[in-house]
């Protein structure tokens, strides 16, 4: 797969500033992200392009790792030099103890 030679950062090494960029679909999303991720579905990627910054430091996220992998690259095709996959995604995220949000009023969790 060629996901294994995209530019990953781990869980415990994402940045305070870094822009959070979560593909998940919408009841992954409301069950459990990251409390400053931004929303954008893995397939409404192409056509919202111009909402992912070209001059910040992009982690792209998924469940575990694959989507975000896919997202990653497929910027990357596409002139953007600045991101990164979640290594192990939103699984990884939590078992490192990062923070949580749930939009459904249940404990935040990963779905």
């Amino acid at each position: 797969m060629f996901a294994s030679n995209l530019p990953t950062v781990t869980a415990a090494d994402v940045p305070a500033d870094a822009y959070l960029l979560d593909v998940r679909e919408a009841d992954e999303w409301t069950a459990g992200h990251a409390p400053d991720a931004h929303h954008l579905p893995m397939m409404e990627v192409p056509a919202r392009m111009a909402e992912i910054p070209s001059d910040a430091y992009v982690v792209v996220i998924c469940r575990s790792g694959g989507r975000s992998g896919q997202v990653v690259g497929y910027l990357m095709n596409n002139g953007w030099d600045n991101v990164r996959n979640l290594d192990g995604g939103m699984r990884q995220w939590a078992a490192a103890g990062r923070p949580l949000a749930s939009e459904d009023g249940q404990p935040a969790r990963v779905i």
